[in-house]
């Protein structure tokens, strides 16, 4: 006779409120662990998908997405005749927020080269961008449908294609449009602001003595269409042709084209130790904090169920049961629900983490370390409900 499983059957209304209220603890252990896998995915998904070897920034800067970068969009040319350059194109990448069906909407804008690459990686539905101007593809959390206008900057753009799962590192679903595009949305700016500027240039030239009213509007025409330019990008990525040496392409392109050469590993570097490293302290942090709460509900629990069977310990003492038993009927049920609570903290979270607004990736080797996390946990909570059915004695069970 297993008597732990007979205590469990006499209080199972108990026992299973018990287990599910464990497990649904679990569930939100798991999550905290899905969401901190989900931030190294969404960091790196840009990354990954542009498929490139270096980044090439403005000097000084870890750009472009720790830093603002602006480099001029022709150095393209210059860095594709590097030595040991496959290929290179320029990038544009911005955050923006507007109001979409009265709520606010907010996405990452990329704008790549048709010709180039670092454009959507896949098309799940629709086209890829044909024309230069006024076409979009978005990624399937934007939730857009095909043929969906929406208004950027100065025009409207529709949705031709949807991608999958592309995110900025903050977590915000990306979309691409031409590089055209991107550049008119981000630094175009519009006429009052481009009078103004003109009108501005304009009195500052007309205040240099030496030049005659001839010389100053010529001036002022051409500075004005100099600060006016839209061929400006913020990134450009290349690729290595095979065989090339990483570092003396680095070398090359920071010493003789004056940029920064950041590799996809320093990338990759910046981007996790840096961008969201308090965001990986404070999950940690919750993940440790909730599991010590766990360990400290199922002693409790464990404890609680003891003193509730001391008659029942003391009489399994009076008639000569080995300490053993008792030992072995509360550690099963304690390893009992951990198991079950695990199982439902499984089932829960392998049903809803595809809903959860940020990315969860649930890995096996995580999950596998978490129940035996658990599996530890019930085991040295259960010692705390040991200790005290062997102090119990047999005389407690006449009522002594």
């Amino acid at each position: 006779m297993n008597l732990a499983l007979r205590d469990i059957r006499y209080h199972r209304g108990r026992f299973i409120l018990t287990s599910i209220g464990l497990g649904l603890l679990l569930g939100v252990v798991m999550s905290m662990g899905g969401i901190y896998r989900g931030l190294f995915a969404d960091a790196l998904a840009v990354l990954n998908s542009t498929k490139a070897d270096l980044w090439v920034v403005q000097q000084d800067t870890n750009g472009p997405f720790a830093e603002n970068s602006r480099i001029p969009e022709d150095i393209r040319y210059r860095i594709a005749a590097v030595p040991g350059v496959a290929a290179a194109a320029p990038l544009s990448f911005e955050t923006l927020q507007i109001d979409r069906q009265g709520k606010p909407f907010r996405f990452f804008l990329i704008g790549y080269d048709l010709n180039g690459f670092g454009g959507p990686p896949a098309i799940i539905a629709g086209r890829s961008i044909r024309q230069k101007h006024y076409e979009m593809v978005v990624a399937k959390a934007m939730k857009m449908a095909l043929g969906e206008k929406i208004h950027l900057g100065l025009h409207d753009y529709t949705v031709v294609g949807i991608t999958g799962k592309i995110v900025s590192a903050s977590g915000d679903p990306a979309a691409y449009v031409s590089l055209a595009d991107a550049q008119e949305i981000q630094f175009q700016k519009d006429n009052d602001a481009i009078r103004n500027d003109r009108e501005r240039i304009g009195a500052n030239l007309s205040e240099i003595q030496i030049l005659t009213p001839a010389q100053a509007g010529y001036l002022k025409q051409n500075v004005a269409s100099i600060a006016e330019t839209t061929h400006i990008v913020n990134t450009v990525v290349a690729r290595l042709a095979p065989g090339a040496d990483l570092g003396e392409v680095q070398e090359r392109i920071g010493r003789w084209n004056h940029f920064r050469a950041i590799s996809s590993d320093e990338q990759a570097t910046i981007l996790t130790m840096g961008m969201i490293q308090k965001a990986k302290m404070q999950l940690g942090l919750f993940r440790i904090i909730l599991l010590v709460i766990s360990a400290v509900i199922i002693s409790l629990i464990i404890y609680t169920s003891t003193l509730d069977k001391i008659r029942v310990i003391a009489t399994l003492k009076l008639i000569g049961s080995q300490n053993r038993v008792i030992v072995g009927m509360i550690l099963q049920q304690s390893l009992l629900m951990g198991v079950i609570a695990y199982a439902v903290g499984w089932i829960l979270i392998s049903l809803t983490y595809e809903h959860f607004p940020r990315r969860i990736v649930l890995e096996p080797f995580d999950l596998q370390a978490l129940f035996v996390i658990v599996i530890a946990i019930c085991t040295i909570s259960s010692l705390v409900g040991i200790r005290k059915a062997l102090k119990v004695e047999p005389a407690e069970a006449l009522g002594g």
